[in-house]
């Protein structure tokens, strides 16, 4: 399979160049050159299947013959060893619960699978890689976790001082080793311009073998898909119209659906849900792409004001906005209004959201508002609650227990490098870096 940028100025490269590059030479994001439709056969047996049996055949879609069929299933087998789960809100409504995983967070799927991958790629070459990863908070520790001694490998976590959740900074920055935490005195998106900035940047890589474990890597990327069909397939009805509400920050999750619904994934709707950085739906609303900075909330991971992955969407329905919209709804809210929305789920249904589900919830609940109708509706549900834990035990008035890797964690010594958000200091940290 070949992949091309989406700024249309560079070679198509193997999976495998896509994987280690990152980018591409022309700045711009990897995305498959064909996009192949699953087969009706898959389909109508994906209840029968694992999701391990469902992630492999669509990988196979993506890979073809780069990665061979055994090593691939080993590969998939030691990456998506935990369950995704969904929960019934009520029988039309469910939760498709992504935090099962070792950091509790959905970017486990993706950061797994690209660690396991660049390691097979990378593994007769002698030479060191730097993964280089721009981080709201759960990204960075599930790509630290992911990459965790694995020989050859480098990575560097680039994450806004004071952003994060105390949780998600000692799992940030209380693993050492191969994992180099950096505190950037800035917002998401200086860090993630930051990492943009040393890949454009000729002479930085003339000295450093560079590559990205964001959702611009592609390796990233396509796992983001496996569970969409793993969510469809663990519906018992299939008929009614399916609707996904998509907790979205760097637009890499919803990008995931999108894969999958152009695989041939029925669905009716993707609901973009979005905090007070509301680029997104300003787009939906209004045709216009307008970044800015970004603004911080309670539901952090969601805190992007440039959202990367926007350019592989646009790529993906050919850059026409009518396309876009009839697939697309998406709204923002605020951070009281999100406190509200985990009090009522809690009230309601006696379950635990945390902030980026609540804001999942809140806009299914608008789009329902004005198009009522029998639909199947799966919030994702993004991260475990007690990674927000003082935000979720306010609002509820409840302890929430916290699980066993979580309070190790927060036993463990913090251990950052303070930069500001200067290209030259960062630039000059890289070629130093040993």
């Amino acid at each position: 399979m070949n992949y091309y940028s989406t700024n249309g100025k560079s070679k198509q490269v193997s999976f495998r160049e896509a994987v280690i590059k990152g980018i591409a030479d022309d700045g711009g994001l990897f995305l498959p050159a064909e996009i192949k439709i699953m087969p009706e056969e898959f389909f109508k047996n994906i209840s029968t299947l694992s999701f391990q049996e469902i992630a492999v055949n669509v990988a196979e879609k993506f890979i073809e013959k780069e990665i061979p069929q055994n090593d691939l299933e080993e590969l998939i087998y030691k990456t998506l060893n935990f369950p995704a789960p969904i929960v019934p809100l009520n029988k039309n409504i469910f939760i498709l619960e992504l935090f099962h995983g070792p950091t509790l967070a959905f970017k486990d799927f993706g950061a797994r699978f690209m660690a396991k991958s660049l390691s097979y790629f990378l593994r007769n070459e002698n030479k060191e890689v730097i993964v280089l990863v721009a981080t709201s908070g759960d990204t960075g520790s599930a790509v630290a976790n992911g990459f965790y001694n694995v020989e050859g490998i480098q990575v560097i976590l680039l994450y806004p001082s004071g952003k994060v959740s105390h949780i998600q900074e000692q799992q940030l920055t209380t693993l050492s080793g191969n994992i180099t935490a950096l505190e950037i005195e800035g917002a998401f998106d200086d860090c993630q311009r930051l990492v943009k900035q040393a890949f454009a940047d000729e002479e930085l890589n003339k000295y450093k073998n560079l590559t990205s474990a964001n959702s611009i890597n592609i390796a990233r990327l396509i796992p983001q898909s496996f569970y969409y069909f793993n969510a469809y397939a663990q519906l018992k009805n299939k008929e009614k119209p399916l609707i996904f509400s998509v907790p979205s920050g760097n637009l890499g999750n919803l990008t995931g659906g999108l894969l999958a619904y152009k695989m041939g994934l029925p669905v009716q709707k993707f609901i973009a849900a979005c905090n007070a950085n509301d680029v997104l739906p300003h787009y939906v609303e209004y045709g216009e792409f307008v970044p800015k900075p970004s603004v911080k909330t309670i539901s952090n991971a969601m805190d992007v004001g440039n959202p990367s992955n926007f350019a592989r969407i646009v790529t993906l329905f050919e850059n026409d906005y009518s396309l876009i919209k009839k697939v697309l709804f998406s709204r923002s809210f605020s951070d009281d209004e999100t406190r509200l929305a985990m009090k009522e789920v809690f009230n309601k249904y006696n379950y635990v959201i945390e902030p980026h589900g609540a804001v999942g919830y809140l806009t299914l609940k608008e789009y329902l508002k004005n198009n009522p109708g029998e639909n199947q509706s799966i919030i994702l549900e993004t991260a475990h609650p007690a990674k927000f834990l003082d935000e979720v035990e306010n609002v509820i008035g409840e302890p929430i227990k916290i699980p066993e890797r979580l309070r190790i964690c927060l036993e463990k010594k913090k251990n950052s490098i303070k930069l500001s958000k200067d290209f030259k200091e960062f630039k000059n940290f890289l070629i130093n870096f040993k």
